[in-house]
Parts: structure tokens; sequence; C-alpha cells
């Protein structure tokens, strides 16, 4: 919703902050998100699309590429696997650790999940040109190549 002459405004500094702008999109993004997407099919996207991009990995993989904690990667897992949306098996190189492996079923899900992110991305980013949401997307990609991944 556009704001009028008479919507109060924060202050002019934090308006002018990269970091606050970037806070605030990412606290739109999330709201609209859910409100499309219940939480645990957020995580399910996440980690769906990582089996998808980069085939069968360790949870420990998973959770490093994602930067999530083991204990919620598993928390995950178990959720997609009571849904056949990924099969857990033993390494055969390492018997102590398991490779997870994206299913049919998941495939179909993180498609159905697809769907619902692309609307959201459209809805967050509706101000924005195709070429400027282009724009934004390098850009967001350099600021973020230029540090190191933090530990989520």
């Amino acid at each position: 919703m556009p704001e009028t002459d008479d919507t109060p405004q924060p202050p002019a500094r934090l308006r002018a902050l990269a970091s606050w702008q970037a806070n605030k999109v990412s606290t739109l993004g999330a709201r609209l998100f859910a409100r499309r997407m219940k939480l645990s099919a957020r995580a399910d996207f996440a980690v769906l699309a990582a089996l998808e991009e980069c085939g069968p990995m360790s949870q420990a993989d998973i959770g490093r590429r994602l930067g999530l904690d083991r204990n919620d990667v598993n928390g995950i897992l178990n959720r997609l696997e009571e849904g056949r949306r990924v099969g857990r098996e033993p390494d055969p190189a390492d018997r102590r650790r398991n490779v997870v492996t994206l299913t049919d079923d998941g495939r179909l899900y993180l498609d159905e999940l697809q769907k619902h992110t692309d609307v959201v991305q459209d809805e967050l980013l509706t101000a924005l040109s195709a070429a400027e949401r282009r724009q934004l997307e390098a850009l967001l990609a350099k600021l973020l190549g230029g540090h190191r991944p933090e530990p989520a």
C-alpha cells in the first residue's frame, strides 16, 4: 500500500541505511511468505532445492550448505521422509552417516512450493520492472558474495 504524506516516516538517517532497508524488505518478504506457506514448508523448500541442485548428500552437508543446525535438519528430514519426499540410506563409504536423496514425490512437492515462492517474489518485487529485478538480484548476490557466510 502506498504511503501518503500523512504517514509517519522513520528518521531519514535510518531510511538511508542499506542495512535498515534490507531488514525491512526481509521482514516484508517473510510476512508475504507466511501468508502463502507455513514456516515448515519454507524449510522444506530450502532442503529440497539443495538436494535437487547438489544431488544426494549427508545431513551434515545439508546443514552446512543451508546454514542450519543439525537438529533442525534432522527434524525437517524426518518430516520429509514421513511424506516420502526424501529417502535416507546409510552411506556405503561411511556407515555412520546417512545419504539423503530427493524422491519423485519430493520433486513434485518442490515444484508446488516453487509456484507459491514465485507468487511471493512477484508480490514482493511488484514495484520493479523485470530489468530492475535482475539488477537487484545481481547487486544482492554481489553484496552477499563479498562476505563470508555466517552460521545460522
